[in-house]
């Protein structure tokens, strides 16, 4: 299976378990893989045709940004669900990094992965 990837996609959220984690923004980094079957675009060279990694990243941006969220592992979740919904992806992979969780550490993450069959 063809895959595409969005790397390293930066959301400002406000996240966290903490009282004044729900008073200012933290970064989030997310790491995003989507299984995705190119070859109709390839042949055609429509958007139409392809995995619009623009809209989907977008959309995963307004998601992220509608609302406060304790943890990541729920982002991880509701991100994967709304990729396979709204953008009809067998399979997808989340990484979600927030690098201000453990001051010694360069960031921490969950990854989970999700398919259509799940």
């Amino acid at each position: 299976m063809d895959k595409v990837y969005v790397t390293g996609l930066k959301v400002d959220a406000f996240i966290g378990v903490y009282d004044w984690e729900h008073e200012q923004t933290q970064p989030l980094i997310l790491d995003l893989e989507m299984d995705w079957d190119n070859r109709k675009a390839a042949e055609s060279a429509q958007l139409n045709d392809a995995l619009d990694y623009d809209a989907l990243s977008k959309a995963v941006v307004q998601l992220i940004q509608a609302r406060p969220r304790a943890l990541i592992e729920t982002i991880a979740e509701e991100v994967a669900q709304l990729i396979l919904q709204e953008f009809k992806t067998p399979r997808v992979r989340v990484k979600v990094a927030k690098p201000q969780a453990v001051p010694a550490a360069q960031y921490t993450a969950v990854e989970l992965v999700r398919s259509q069959a799940q």
